[in-house]
């Protein structure tokens, strides 16, 4: 009987770690200087305050003129501790305190580069148009460092803190870190600077949920009928897709009918509408969306997602 290769499967799966974290490490940098190009080119120049330390480096750079970047790296320390033993020990801190570090040191150079390196800077004048692209541009930024497990760290710990304990989704838990910061704006630069800052929070993380989540491309629709068998059947011949089903009883009624599931992507909706009510008029039909739909007939499970 052949021994196994011990060394040749450790000098694999040592290989397989070093990409890993290379991966991870090119989308944490990337992630990190899109944010600071976006803070730089469109918060900093109408001091639009979206909450966050960033936020907060915007209103004491205000009053003294210190490095918003040097601001941001210094003011995270104290969170990073919270991050420390709530998201994930040293790895969380190793991979946020990198982030930090790259976003703080491409924000103070772009502050000093980027009017020199564009030709029109800023790009524009209008704090509307400001505020939405640093909404997008930010929340996707946002969205792949959270991809690849880490923050920018600051509040960002604080909302992901409370995204864990609570559930709620990373929009509404911006909101409730940042909203402070914000209303301290308003006292500083005026209610319009304020309403613009909720305006680029909000899209903020809108785009970070699309861009960690992606696109919603799959359904999952659940089928109340008294003939399962051949409404999995006429399912599975006209979709193609695995179907499940089992027995319930109804709350109400008290009365024994079956539950079929089955998982499609968007296009074929209107197919399971019509198997549904040609198999059984009388069923009743809801379908929900899923974000991410996994395993056979879609995505293929992959051990170790880039954020592990």
């Amino acid at each position: 009987m052949k021994k196994p290769n011990w060394r040749k499967v450790s000098q694999s799966q040592k290989w397989k770690r070093l990409w890993h974290n290379f991966k991870v490490s090119l989308l944490l940098t990337l992630g990190a200087i899109l944010g600071a190009w976006a803070y730089v080119v469109f918060q900093l120049p109408g001091n639009l305050v979206a909450g966050g330390l960033s936020g907060i480096s915007i209103i004491v750079n205000h009053f003294t003129g210190w490095p918003v970047g040097l601001l941001y790296w210094v003011m995270n320390t104290p969170l990073l501790i919270l991050g420390y033993y709530n998201l994930g020990r040293w790895r969380f801190v190793a991979r946020t305190l990198f982030t930090a570090t790259v976003f703080s040191v491409a924000t103070d150079l772009f502050v000093v580069y980027l009017p020199i390196w564009m030709p029109q800077f800023p790009l524009t004048d209008d704090l509307l148009l400001s505020s939405i692209y640093a909404g997008i541009v930010g929340g996707i930024s946002a969205g792949m460092v959270y991809r690849a497990g880490s923050t920018f760290g600051g509040t960002g710990i604080i909302g992901r803190v409370i995204q864990q304990r609570t559930g709620l989704p990373l929009s509404q838990a911006f909101f409730f870190a940042d909203g402070v910061i914000i209303l301290a704006a308003a006292v500083v630069f005026g209610w319009e600077i304020a309403l613009y800052g909720f305006l680029v929070l909000f899209l903020q993380g809108l785009a970070s949920d699309y861009t960690l989540e992606g696109a919603s491309s799959t359904r999952t629709a659940t089928i109340v009928t008294d003939f399962p068998d051949k409404m999995a059947a006429a399912l599975m011949e006209r979709l193609h897709r695995g179907v499940s089903y089992w027995e319930i009883t109804g709350g109400y009624t008290k009365r024994r009918r079956y539950m079929v599931m089955c998982t499609m992507y968007r296009p074929q909706v209107n197919t399971v509408k019509r198997v549904v009510a040609e198999v059984d008029s009388a069923a009743f039909l809801t379908i929900g969306v899923s974000h991410r739909a996994m395993g056979e007939g879609f995505a293929a499970l992959k051990k170790g997602e880039i954020g592990d």
